[in-house]
């Protein structure tokens, strides 16, 4: 397991997380640390990271893109499109990668090549989150223009314009891309993709940091205060919550094979 983690101080980190073996009587899997690499790529603190099964990307307030190669763990290059801080980076696969940024465009990327694929306008603000749907062919976006967009990206084009009150810091495919989220403040809309309209809302208790589905129904939530909360997105009910951390979380994700932070 790899652990991949940036910094405000310009710097990426690498751990590789082994299992310890079990002694007799224990019930708890133990893990062990060991650093693994340091990168120093950005002359500004990173804003946005992204990997596969080979790659790390990360993006910073220098308004680049930097790759990374775990595998030969070197500099693979850097990505100069943007003006501004890069806000959001995801892969779809091992092929395409999709960038957002402060310029209001969301680049999609040739991750073999590393050329930029297409370049499109996104919104008349900055784009805060994207999300790309499971297939590879659809992507949601929110920005600064208070709107919530999504892209044909086989096209290039946009599909559906949604105007939404407030200015949403992240939104969400579910894992078969059936429905998906957009956070605002402390709440969660959840939307249906064949009505495309909101069947529930969730609100936590503060201001919500980050957001990752575990499954289909269920999400997990965390925010400006040191519990973790699981929600199902259908009954729009909480499952169960647990102290986490002593202040605030910032940002998580599970992942089955590698975890990042």
């Amino acid at each position: 397991m790899e652990l991949v983690a940036g910094c405000y101080e310009q710097v990426l980190f690498g751990f590789s997380v082994h299992p310890e073996p079990k002694a007799s009587g224990d019930h708890e899997q133990k893990w062990t640390p060991v650093a693994d690499f340091t990168h120093h790529a950005h002359t500004a603190s990173l804003s946005a990271l992204a990997v596969n099964s080979r790659f790390v990307v990360t993006g910073s307030k220098d308004e680049t893109i930097h790759i990374y190669d775990m595998k030969k763990k070197i500099d693979h290059g850097a990505l100069v499109h943007h003006n501004g801080t890069i806000t959001c980076l995801q892969f779809h696969g091992n092929r395409h990668l999709i960038s957002g940024a402060e310029d209001g465009l969301i680049c999609v990327w040739d991750a073999k090549k590393w050329e930029c694929l297409k370049s499109i306008k996104a919104h008349k603000g900055h784009v805060t989150f994207l999300s790309i749907h499971p297939s590879g062919k659809l992507a949601l976006s929110v920005g600064t223009d208070k709107t919530l967009r999504t892209w044909n990206l086989v096209e290039g084009r946009s599909a559906f314009i949604k105007n939404i009150k407030q200015n949403a810091h992240i939104v969400q495919w579910s894992p078969r891309g059936d429905k998906y989220i957009v956070v605002i403040l402390n709440k969660i809309d959840v939307y249906q993709l064949d009505t495309a309209s909101v069947s529930g809302t969730i609100t936590n208790e503060r201001r919500i940091s980050s957001v990752t589905f575990l499954s289909e129904s269920i999400v997990a939530v965390a925010g400006d205060e040191e519990v973790v909360r699981f929600f199902d997105t259908d009954s729009l009910i909480c499952l169960c919550e647990f102290k986490a951390h002593e202040n605030r979380s910032v940002f998580f994700f599970f992942q089955p094979i590698s975890v990042y932070v």
